[in-house]
């Protein structure tokens, strides 16, 4: 899409950019850009990049700052990611050795904050579903019914199920004793995978109390909000590209606190493979739109089972981030694999 000397005047503006969080102006992608042009030409190039959505103008300068699709294309493209130093290599090692699950997810999500400075976050290994020992439904009142699910742990979860009908007492008899005949020693996944043809054999108006209770049990013993492990939000403060705006930092901690849209965000990376780059507006949560968000699904036994990241400001140090992102993720899935 741009021709090698466009390429290379925008892969110097952003790493100025980035390095010194200032606009950037014709005199010093001269200096830096290694490409002998006149200060007119660069100003083309510079025209022609905006006019692209490459990088825009803020109203105070008259120099260029990248746009969150200046970011892509770098990223995607121009970045040349650089090898860590030995001393971040063996401080990663050192921290990430095999021990208890909880703590070893605590410490790289420390760790990933202490050496990027920005928040780091880690996705907990996700436990696994119980199985199920006994149902039973209820009669509440006429359009409410109470389902009761017995794990084989023992653990018992309760739901209240909002149905178009009532049923009757034999009719609750009789969906239970179905359920507990056919799917008991399953958990909810198994039981939603092989009973959608079996339902339809069913009398129709019984499919609608078997398929709310599936849905709703499946609710009751899942781990809906996935454990995960912040750490280094505070760091976020110090970064100016994100501090000069209070109402967007309140967002952003509202959304650490609230975590449900985080842990999806986190939970597509788990199907990538490698490091996956968010930039801005293409997490599409809101509060993250002045934020790149870095991160690498890990396995345990060749199944991966959660994620890592490294939140800060689209204006970071990418090649530098992400090899971080991408060492943490293998050495916390060796870890984690070590009998």
């Amino acid at each position: 899409m741009l021709d090698r000397r466009a390429q290379t005047l925008l892969k110097t503006l952003i790493e100025r950019y980035i390095a010194e969080g200032q606009p950037v102006g014709s005199r010093t992608l001269s200096k830096f850009s290694g490409l002998e042009l006149s200060p007119a030409t660069i100003r083309n190039v510079m025209s022609d990049l905006e006019e692209l959505g490459f990088i825009s103008s803020p109203h105070t300068s008259a120099g260029r700052i990248p746009t969150a699709r200046g970011y892509r294309l770098f990223v995607d493209s121009l970045l040349t990611v650089r090898p860590l130093a030995q001393a971040e290599l063996s401080e990663i090692r050192g921290a990430i050795q095999p021990d208890q699950p909880q703590r070893l997810i605590s410490h790289a999500s420390q760790l990933l904050s202490e050496l990027t400075q920005f928040a780091g976050v880690v996705i907990a290994p996700r436990r696994s579903q119980p199985k199920i020992r006994q149902i039973e439904f209820l009669a509440l009142s006429d359009k409410r019914i109470l389902l009761i699910i017995v794990t084989e742990s023992g653990d018992v979860q309760n739901r209240i199920l909002f149905t178009q009908r009532t049923y009757g007492p034999s009719e609750l008899t009789e969906a239970a004793n179905y359920l507990n005949q056919n799917f008991a020693g399953l958990d909810f996944q198994q039981i939603r995978g092989r009973v959608q043809d079996e339902l339809r054999q069913l009398r129709t108006d019984m499919t609608e109390l078997m398929s709310a209770a599936i849905a709703a049990g499946n609710e009751a013993v899942s781990d809906t909000s996935a454990q995960y492990v912040i750490s280094g939000e505070r760091n976020l403060l110090e970064v100016a590209d994100l501090s000069s705006n209070m109402d967007r930092l309140r967002r952003l901690f509202g959304l650490f606190e609230q975590r449900t849209s985080l842990s999806q965000l986190l939970d597509l990376s788990s199907h990538a493979e490698g490091v996956q780059v968010f930039i801005g507006g293409e997490s599409g949560i809101a509060p993250l739109d002045e934020c790149s968000v870095v991160a690498a699904p890990y396995e345990v036994d060749g199944q991966v089972v959660g994620t890592i990241g490294v939140i800060g400001p689209t204006r970071m140090a990418y090649e530098r981030v992400i090899p971080i992102v991408d060492i943490t993720a293998k050495l916390l899935a060796n870890a984690l694999s070590a009998p």
